[in-house]
């Protein structure tokens, strides 16, 4: 089973256990000899479903945006889990694109969404900007990939 992420950059430091613990139940459903995680491993909803993958004994999948997305999209007080992660992924694809912008950002939700059985989009539900969450979760659904909304009760969003 191939499972990709959507979701949240900015979850709460409380809400990332509750997070993590509800896309646990859902991976526990699965059989973690057959599960890849994909993940594009950025702050928030991406890493914590990373580490819930791995924790869950399947293999990690890791698709990066653009050439320069670590030195320009990953702020030091998340580089130290982005490494390891990146370090633990069994497979890293890196899009064709030399600067991170909405075109590389559009190009990564593309190829995790056709690479996954099933998506876990860790949301609140709303609108957000275009190519955001939601427009992921719209995306998979006019697609028929099935799609487990995670937003756990007291799970909340920093400003």
């Amino acid at each position: 089973m191939r499972i990709g992420v959507t979701g949240h950059m900015n979850i709460t430091e409380n809400t990332a256990p509750l997070v993590y613990d509800a896309i646990m139940e859902l991976l526990a459903e699965e059989d973690s000899t057959n599960l890849t995680g994909i993940s594009c491993i950025a702050r928030g909803a991406d890493s914590v479903f990373a580490q819930a993958v791995l924790d869950a004994g399947g293999t990690l999948e890791v698709v990066l945006p653009a050439q320069n997305y670590r030195e320009r999209k990953v702020k030091p007080d998340h580089a130290e889990l982005f490494d390891q992660l990146l370090g633990k992924a069994d497979a890293v694809h890196v899009m064709d694109f030399p600067d991170v912008g909405r075109e590389a950002y559009e190009a990564a939700n593309e190829a995790m969404l056709t690479s996954c059985d099933r998506l876990i989009a860790v949301w609140d539900g709303g609108a957000g900007e275009k190519g955001g969450t939601g427009t992921v979760v719209e995306l998979a659904r006019d697609r028929g990939v099935p799609v487990a909304i995670v937003w756990p009760d007291g799970s909340k969003r920093s400003q």
